[in-house]
């Protein structure tokens, strides 16, 4: 073979030394997205427990997908442990954010490939979809419910690091119980515009603003449970569901309200009234920002928009009857949606 000259060999080292810092690059992009991408950035909301003694604050954008995440898994009939263990894979993933790029062809909250059978683009990166094929895969895990939160995630995500989303357990847990009503006024936000970046998909979630808005995200995230028209005609597009949906609540709007009746009829399977009522009040407030909506009312309390302190307030407008209901089942009467137009 002819011998290389200095100058060619010194390209040579260039180019190898170039490749090098490409694929160290990459390696280094996506151990940011499955170690950094958890990070709540802005707070503007905040889950705390029962007992006060945890929280978690995270923004506006992670509120939405959150709620989305539980609301498919409760519409699928799931425990809470299936919501926790969804929300912590999320967190992980993508740092409850709806990614338009990630490791390869990953994509969206659960980074979930279409190349490997997932669903198309399309589909990863609408956030209903996303999880509602995330609880299909995990319904599979044989006795999911009892195995330890990061085992169960991992034989469904399938991922590099096995071990990274027990660390994210706490907070799933709190955002669990909160956003299927298990606790009662312990998620709260303080209301203001929900910011995106480009590395967002937002086309997914887009429903615009007022009661035609919170009507229609009320769709896409419970799926053909979550609206019947006054009428009583189902008028949502399903999600897909493998378990048949728990009634919700016919929708009844004003100029700018929403109220939507808590009933034994509207309860999912076997839980309480106030569980179905908690997990619609602390929905709407997930959403706020991105619907605009200024104050929602349940069970003698309120939560309002712009308020720094990020907390539920007495009403004192429930009538006996009603204080009576709230405390033998944690809950009374309609969930109570004031938009901004």
């Amino acid at each position: 073979m002819p011998k290389q000259s200095p100058s060619s060999q010194r390209r040579g080292r260039l180019l190898r030394f170039g490749a090098a810092c490409v694929v160290l690059s990459a390696v280094a992009g996506y151990v940011v997205v499955q170690y950094v991408a958890g990070g709540t950035g802005d707070p503007g909301c905040r889950v705390v427990s029962a007992d006060g003694t945890a929280s978690y604050e995270f923004t506006p954008e992670q509120a939405v997908n959150a709620a989305t995440i539980a609301a498919v898994g409760t519409d699928r009939s799931l425990p809470e442990r299936a919501v926790a263990i969804a929300l912590a894979t999320a967190i992980q993933e993508s740092g409850l954010r709806n990614l338009a790029h990630g490791d390869r062809d990953s994509l969206g909250l659960f980074q979930q490939r279409p190349s490997q059978g997932w669903g198309t683009e399309k589909q990863v990166t609408d956030p209903a979809y996303a999880a509602d094929i995330f609880y299909k895969h995990l319904e599979k895990v044989r006795g999911y419910t009892e195995l330890p939160l990061t085992v169960a995630a991992q034989r469904v995500q399938r991922s590099g690091y096995p071990e990274a989303y027990a660390k994210h357990e706490g907070d799933a847990v709190l955002l669990a119980a909160a956003l299927t009503g298990t606790s009662q006024a312990t998620l709260a936000c303080d209301g203001r515009s929900a910011a995106t970046t480009s590395t967002t998909v937002t086309a997914a979630t887009a429903t615009g603003t007022g009661p035609a808005a919170v009507r229609a995200a009320l769709r896409r995230d419970f799926g053909r449970a979550a609206h019947r028209g006054t009428d009583g005609k189902d008028t949502a597009s399903p999600a897909s569901s493998s378990s048949p949906p728990a009634e919700v609540p016919a929708v009844e709007s004003g100029e700018r309200t929403v109220m939507l009746p808590v009933t034994e009829d509207t309860a999912a399977d076997g839980r309480s009234v106030g569980e179905r009522g908690w997990q619609l009040a602390h929905w709407a407030v997930a959403n706020a920002s991105a619907l605009r909506i200024e104050r929602v009312s349940y069970a003698g309390r309120e939560w309002v928009s712009g308020t720094s302190d990020l907390r539920w307030r007495k009403t004192g407008s429930t009538s006996a009857e009603g204080v009576g209901a709230a405390a033998a089942s944690g809950g009374a009467g309609d969930v109570r949606i004031v938009t901004a137009q």
